[in-house]
């Protein structure tokens, strides 16, 4: 294997959610790679000992993610200039996965930076301090009710100030509740039982921080519906259906919102839409009448879009538009440019990054494409980059790391630097 020039991380380094702090899948900094292989600008690669799709998330010199080993689940801290695993601690009983894509740790953690907050299919949720010592834990369906989810756990939690959300969206109890991050004590638990037939009823989505007029708020996205909690107490302050007006059985939810100012992107239908709401008017009960723009010609089934200065980043996954790169302008909804990515049978699982001047976008085989300038008039394909763990399948989303990327493929974590512009 090629090793790159020395990257930087700075020490007070963040990426503490799957979709990074403010959840919009956009990176700071500016000097990113675009061009690597598994001979060419890769750091380091280290084999993680089980199986996982969580993103991995960052502290400090630390990334932090999840995997299933030997019937545990298990949270790991790797340190990012060696690769080298500094602590893996178990938290629970590894329930595996229904689907093959599936693991019983597709939730990604979240980390304040001081701890971090691991969730999984199990139901196990733990609080962790960067030193690897567990300071609490719980298991949700022990305390709530079983999990009925027709597939594998797919809604990470999400870390307000002073507590960790989870959103339970299923065909059996729904909920959202609210974890004291400190004692992993119930703040506060709110039922979201709502009208949904069968498998819509599910939801693999997760949960926004949002705020509106000042007032922190969480938006849930699943069930056929969109909903907004005071993040204080959580009850419901807004609720918006009709996101399945002909009772389609079948419209699980697995992409996530993704939420700029007042405004909430919502990818629904199997990737068949994209419903975009004034989150401000849904919570003074105007309904429909929140509705911006809607389109059923494009959307997103499984990836979640990124969203930066404007735009609305989207990557097509169904059989008509596989592959499609879609820039939207998210007040809107007119497309400002397309690009098509080679046709292929491979899917997208993975959720697409903005970092510095490009866009992205992780095939299930490992396959990175890298698309931009994205401040040019018409953005095109610069890069395909491939490495040698194309097992299927590649689902956790890349994530920076200083100046470079971390890329979690089937089996490995690799760090690359490649060649940047």
């Amino acid at each position: 294997m090629g090793i790159a020039s020395p990257t930087t991380c700075v020490a007070e380094e963040l990426w503490p959610q799957w979709r990074g702090a403010n959840q919009n899948g956009v990176a700071s900094g500016d000097r990113f790679p675009t061009q690597w292989s598994e001979s060419k600008g890769v750091d380091w690669k280290v084999k993680l000992p089980g199986s996982g799709g969580s993103t991995p998330v960052i502290a400090g010199s630390h990334a932090y993610l999840t995997y299933g080993d030997k019937d545990k689940n298990h949270l790991a801290a790797i340190d990012l200039k060696s690769g080298k695993t500094s602590w893996s601690v178990q938290l629970g009983t590894d329930r595996g996965n229904k689907h093959r894509k599936g693991s019983g740790s597709n939730p990604s953690a979240v980390t304040d930076g001081k701890h971090v907050y691991a969730y999984f299919r199990s139901g196990d949720l733990a609080c962790v301090d960067t030193d690897g010592n567990v300071k609490w834990e719980l298991n949700l369906q022990e305390k709530y009710g079983e999990d009925t989810l027709w597939w594998d756990l797919g809604t990470s939690p999400l870390l307000t100030d002073n507590a960790i959300v989870i959103a339970v969206m299923q065909s059996g109890p729904s909920y959202v509740v609210a974890i004291d991050k400190t004692s992993g004590d119930e703040l506060w638990r709110t039922e979201r039982m709502l009208d949904a037939p069968e498998e819509a009823a599910q939801s693999y989505a997760t949960p926004l921080n949002v705020s509106v007029d000042g007032e922190p708020m969480i938006a849930v996205m699943g069930a056929d519906h969109l909903t907004l909690h005071n993040a204080k107490d959580g009850k419901q302050v807004g609720i918006l259906g009709g996101f399945n007006p002909d009772g389609e059985k079948f419209f699980r939810s697995i992409s996530s919102p993704v939420a700029v100012g007042d405004i909430i992107v919502c990818p629904y239908a199997r990737g068949a839409t994209l419903t975009t709401v004034n989150m401000k008017m849904l919570a003074a009960g105007k309904g429909d009448e929140a509705i911006i723009w809607f389109r059923d010609d494009l959307g997103s089934d499984v990836p979640t879009p990124a969203a930066q200065n404007g735009n609305l980043y989207l990557v097509g996954d169904g059989k008509a538009n596989r592959g499609q790169v879609s820039c939207l302008d998210i007040e809107t909804g007119k497309a400002k440019w397309q690009v098509q990515l080679p046709k292929s049978r491979q899917g997208y699982s993975s959720s697409p990054l903005v970092a510095g001047n490009h866009l992205y976008i992780t095939q299930e085989d490992a396959v990175v494409f890298v698309v931009g300038p994205l401040d040019a008039k018409n953005p095109a394909l610069v890069a395909t980059n491939e490495l040698a763990d194309n097992e299927p399948f590649t689902v956790a989303s890349p994530v920076p790391a200083g100046d470079s990327l971390l890329i979690r493929t089937h089996d490995y974590l690799y760090r690359v630097s490649g060649q940047k512009k």
